[in-house]
């Protein structure tokens, strides 16, 4: 009889704390990341760099950081617009402007094997253009209190996405008498991408994929202004960004595809090989004797390094819904 009257008595309790747990995690998972969203405009600039086959230091060349060169860096420009649902996490628009370089003329001569890459004196320019769309997690912020006030606030957070970027790769060339200009290399087929010869090597799009992530830290100077520092690499998919990838070809190539004494024939054949402006009269050997120009299982990537401003858009400027403890029943 005992049992009788409280099995159901248990029963009514489970279902009411039950209930009660489902609507406040609900309602608290709404707070969290769909509460009325605000809006932020802002400018970036800061340095970034290209980490391609070109350059590097001393040694044997590396990957990512290990061969990066400082003395290449350039300035990167831009503009986002940021959507923030909550103040967990937003999505940020950009776009960025910059022009990246490299070149094999920096590396320290130390009589290893950077001598090959130093003597291959590749050098190239790239305008990149980009549109890049993110996601920002701003993790600690669960340990902040009720206050929706941002005033003075450190928020670091994490940063991924997807972007669409435009380069085009160019070389200076160096006329017969002495003048220099910068012309375009994918035109210039530097590897014989396109050529009937070379069936493997396709030409390479101007127009790429990459995927941005990195990570900052926002500060809070009033509920409106914002500044972040924040570091972002950009993974590509493919290994043109210096027109560089695979080897060298055999100078009779570009006479036989632009026609031989040709000025495109000229310039293609010293932005494909300048070894001879390092020591005169030499040439690095052609495709056939098996000579790499670039490192082809190797992706390029370019990284910036950035200072944000951004401006908090209509009401007061205020939080969108600070992360809070759930209510305890």
């Amino acid at each position: 009889a005992l049992m009788t009257k409280t099995l159901p008595n248990l029963i009514f309790r489970v279902c009411i704390i039950a209930v009660i747990s489902f609507f406040s995690l609900q309602t608290y998972g709404q707070y969290i990341f769909f509460g009325k969203p605000v809006y932020e405009i802002g400018l970036n600039i800061g340095p970034a760099n290209l980490l391609g086959d070109l350059g590097g230091n001393y040694g044997t060349g590396k990957t990512f950081l290990k061969d990066n060169n400082i003395q290449m860096t350039k300035l990167m420009k831009g503009a986002h617009l940021t959507i923030r649902p909550s103040e967990f996490w937003g999505i940020t628009l950009s776009a960025n402007f910059t022009t990246l370089e490299g070149a094999d003329s920096i590396i320290a001569d130390k009589g290893g094997a950077e001598v090959a890459r130093k003597n291959r004196n590749l050098s190239v320019r790239t305008p990149i253009k980009e549109l890049t769309l993110t996601g920002e997690i701003y993790p600690l912020v669960i340990l902040e209190n009720d206050d929706k006030d941002l005033y003075h606030k450190f928020r670091p957070y994490g940063i991924i996405g997807i972007g669409v970027f435009n380069f085009k790769p160019q070389g200076q060339y160096t006329a017969p008498n002495g003048t220099k200009r910068w012309v375009d290399l994918k035109p210039l087929r530097t590897e014989g991408q396109g050529m009937p010869q070379y069936p493997d090597k396709k030409e390479y799009s101007l127009t790429q994929i990459n995927i941005p992530y990195g990570v900052g830290i926002r500060y809070y100077f009033s509920d409106r202004i914002s500044a972040a520092f924040e570091i972002v690499n950009r993974k590509t998919f493919t290994d043109y960004i210096d027109d560089i990838g695979t080897e060298f070809i055999d100078d009779s190539d570009f006479d036989s595809y632009f026609g031989a004494g040709s000025q495109t024939a000229t310039i293609a054949k010293q932005m494909h090989n300048k070894a001879e402006q390092v020591s005169p009269g030499v040439r690095i050997p052609a495709y056939n004797a098996g000579n790499k120009r670039g490192t082809p299982d190797r992706m390029d990537s370019y990284y910036s390094a950035s200072i944000k401003v951004a401006i908090r858009l209509g009401g007061n400027g205020g939080s969108s819904g600070i992360l809070r403890c759930p209510m305890v029943f």
